[in-house]
């Protein structure tokens, strides 16, 4: 069966192009159908005049788009913007996973309106994955929250586990405690608070783990408040960016330096495509009752496609149902203390 997914037309800054290209990519070569939403007088023009098969691609109207610039009053006032109509599409069962390149805090906001949280979770989060020696590392919270109790750092790693065990084959995660230090009792209150909670209740805890534990691939979970966290993705992508500008400019500055760049120009491209945000494209927001999957703004169209991909891996591996059996309630359906 051909999964549905909604793509937010208007959510990158180069928006639509990236979007419209890659709805068309991903319904030919992905084997999947595409709901496009966005104005259907800026998306039909430009839908057609993309190559290949648009007959799994479909524009739904929303005349609305979420501006970054929005704060929440201004986007509720938007009644019919692009994410509101899109997440309704998957809430009515037309679709089974929303992605968009807008807004993170507009798409918490809608999604939570929308689709409400997974019974027992107290806050959604924002999961990255980060390249690591030998593999990928899923890291959370990026960017949701700012401000975290020790419980929700307790969610964050039970939900990053099930993400790392289905969605990258890790068998029992390994899961870590970003912190200022290896030693038990190192970091600030939060983390202070967190670790005896996390070590009681996630099987695969191995304690607090530093920047080089993480990078090294010590764990398949690094846990953190989305403060921290989103620092950690920014800082990370900003210095991959310099090693791979710097390489390229010492690699062109002889003769004899593009000799070795040419035969060498294999591993370099691993290293590249490796260290390329838009090989991910999007970060899941786990917590939310649904499938909703967040791209950078800067997206262009092979980060959008990336990220479709990621929707459609989550769909066929059932990682909501696994998400929902994750968090333990009492029987009353409450979240156990």
């Amino acid at each position: 069966m051909r999964p549905t997914i909604v793509l937010d037309a208007m959510g990158s800054d180069n928006r639509p192009n990236p979007e419209v290209e890659a709805s068309v990519q991903c319904a030919e070569s992905l084997g999947m159908d595409i709901l496009l939403v966005g104005d259907e007088a800026a998306l039909t023009g430009l839908l057609a005049a993309q190559p290949g098969d648009k007959s799994h691609v479909r524009i739904v109207h929303a005349p609305e788009a979420l501006e970054m610039s929005d704060h929440i009053q201004e986007a509720r006032a938007k009644k019919n913007n692009t994410m509101q109509v899109g997440m309704n599409l998957v809430r009515s069962g037309e679709a089974q996973a929303f992605v968009t390149a807008g807004n993170t805090g507009m798409a918490m906001y809608f999604a939570t309106k929308t689709f409400g949280l997974i019974p027992g979770v107290i806050r959604p989060c924002l999961c990255g994955t980060f390249p690591v020696k030998n593999g990928k590392c899923v890291i959370l919270d990026i960017g949701a929250n700012a401000e975290c109790r020790p419980e929700f750092l307790v969610q964050f790693a039970r939900m990053g586990s099930v993400y790392a065990g289905l969605l990258l084959n890790r068998s029992n995660p390994r899961v870590g405690l970003l912190a200022n230090g290896e030693e038990e009792g190192k970091g600030n209150e939060l983390v202070k608070a967190a670790g005896p909670l996390m070590r009681a209740e996630i099987p695969g805890f191995v304690g607090n783990i530093e920047g080089k534990e993480l990078f090294a691939g010590e764990v398949d979970v690094a846990v953190t408040d989305g403060f921290t966290g989103n620092i950690l993705l920014k800082s990370t992508e900003a210095v991959a960016r310099l090693i791979l500008e710097t390489l390229k400019e010492e690699l062109m500055s002889s003769t004899r330096t593009k000799i070795g760049a040419l035969l060498a120009k294999p591993a370099f491209k691993s290293v590249k495509q490796m260290l390329d945000p838009s090989e991910v494209g999007a970060a899941p927001l786990l917590g939310i009752n649904a499938l909703v999957f967040v791209g950078h703004g800067r997206s262009d169209a092979k980060a959008v496609v990336s990220a479709i991909n990621q929707a459609k891996i989550a769909v066929q591996s059932g990682l909501m149902d696994s998400l929902r059996q994750s968090i333990p309630l009492n029987s009353n359906g409450e979240m156990l203390s």
